[in-house]
């Protein structure tokens, strides 16, 4: 059998929730091998965040063509990227992959800590976001990208047809900060799916966006439609959120040992 291979192109976390860590974890807990480019290092906890450096964009160049001169991933997907600088330097070789690409257009952190400018974020929608097959911003992602407001599920569902307008292939706004349940739209294909799960009155929901989008990507990787990836990675996110650990004294991560399922 061959193992499928997935790439995350995102930021360090120490505390292990979020970032490149969330991500390896969860390719691993959905049977897919795990490569991990790093493009800035944080120091954090679950209590917060108190210093970001983004990497060398020659270095992180540099990593990425290393890997992928040997290794070809069956998806990929990008997390915090930090300045304009290394955004174009991602799509410029994004440009080139010819495997999925999920964006994840980290901005801010689960603290409120800053992880993109505003060049960057221009950066994003104009080269980076056109190149993906699935752009997965929250709400107040959407939001600042959209220059509307993204509180309730119609205004989410009008979201996601403005970023398609912009030039997005297929959009995910998630809806962890909508009013009421947390309802998931997914904009693809001149189609508009509402995916629902109850709203759980948890604490621990640090990475929750990093590890719902690195679980889309495995599930990519392993061949599954764009539909059925974002499906199965929610129902699989909403189950590790449940069970999550209570690891920490802030915001803790969720339960990365969930065990994944089919949805077949």
């Amino acid at each position: 059998m061959t193992l499928g291979q997935a790439l995350t192109i995102a930021g360090s976390d120490p505390s292990g929730g979020a970032g490149i860590q969330a991500d390896l974890k969860t390719f691993h807990q959905h049977r897919v091998y795990g490569m991990a480019v790093v493009t800035l290092l944080t120091a954090q906890s679950t209590l917060g965040v108190t210093r970001v450096d983004v990497c060398a964009t020659d270095l992180v160049e540099a990593q990425l063509d290393t890997l992928l001169d040997d290794l070809c991933p069956g998806a990929a997907k990008t997390g915090a990227l930090g300045s304009a600088a290394m955004v174009h330097a991602v799509a410029e070789r994004a440009r080139r992959f010819a495997f999925p690409l999920v964006v994840d257009p980290v901005m801010i952190s689960k603290h409120g800590a800053p992880l993109l400018d505003e060049d960057a974020r221009v950066a994003v929608a104009r080269r980076l976001m056109p190149l993906a097959t699935l752009f997965t911003p929250n709400a107040h992602e959407a939001e600042a990208l959209t220059g509307r407001a993204v509180k309730t599920l119609p205004q989410a569902r009008d979201a996601a047809r403005a970023l398609l307008d912009a030039g997005a292939r297929a959009v995910l706004v998630k809806g962890g900060h909508l009013e009421g349940d947390a309802v998931d739209v997914l904009a693809f294909d001149g189609i508009v799916h509402e995916l629902r799960a109850p709203r759980l009155d948890v604490r621990h929901t640090h990475g929750t966006g990093c590890t719902y989008a690195a679980a889309i990507t495995a599930r990519l990787a392993r061949g599954e439609s764009l539909e059925d990836a974002v499906r199965g990675g929610k129902e699989w996110l909403t189950r590790a959120i449940a069970g999550a650990p209570g690891i920490g004294r802030g915001v803790g991560p969720v339960d990365h040992f969930t065990a994944e399922r089919s949805t077949g």
